[in-house]
């Protein structure tokens, strides 16, 4: 499958490069999408940079089957680019998956009423505000939509990923506890 990662500067080091390799492993295709192609951008723990395959403006969602967003500062950077909030509305019926500050972007899309997730702590109120129903546990898979709430995570956060993008959303359980 070919999934979108949209990231920015200052994105969590860890919370990007382990799920991107993973992706990959499993015979992804991830393509790292920022402002401008060819950028090089740094993780915020300067552990981790990494230059980016397109920008914005040269792609397309339907180019895509699933959306990766990885956290750290990157998504509030990318929440305030009315492009990349519009090229995340677009995975509405998509695999998305979401990680740490990641589901900020999904707020400023308005895409988390009524869906059952988790994100990092300080997210997690501004989620609730928004209308999702709020868990704070390692992983939540909702249907098309996994995320997590921190680089300890990340195990949990693959594995759930792998399986949405393996098995599709039909094989998870509904409301935000995943099948073990």
């Amino acid at each position: 499958m070919r999934i979108a990662c949209v990231l920015s500067e200052g994105f969590e080091d860890s919370e990007f490069r382990v799920p991107y390799d993973k992706l990959k492993a499993g015979g992804h295709e991830v393509v790292v999408i920022g402002t401008k192609k060819g950028e090089r951008l740094e993780g915020k723990g300067k552990k981790e940079s990494i230059e980016t395959d397109a920008s914005i403006d040269e792609v397309k969602p339907e180019s895509f089957g699933a959306l990766f967003i990885p956290g750290g500062y990157s998504p509030d950077h990318l929440r305030a680019d009315d492009r990349f909030v519009a090229f995340t509305r677009a995975f509405a019926s998509k695999p998305i998956l979401a990680i740490c500050h990641g589901p900020q972007l999904l707020l400023s899309a308005d895409m988390v009423k009524g869906r059952t997730m988790t994100a990092w702590k300080t997210v997690q109120a501004d989620l609730r505000h928004a209308g999702a129903n709020v868990v704070d546990k390692e992983v939540s898979v909702d249907k098309n939509l996994v995320t997590s709430r921190k680089p300890d995570d990340l195990d949990a956060f693959v594995r759930e990923s792998l399986r949405l993008l393996t098995n599709g959303a039909s094989a998870q359980t509904q409301g935000g506890a995943a099948r073990r």
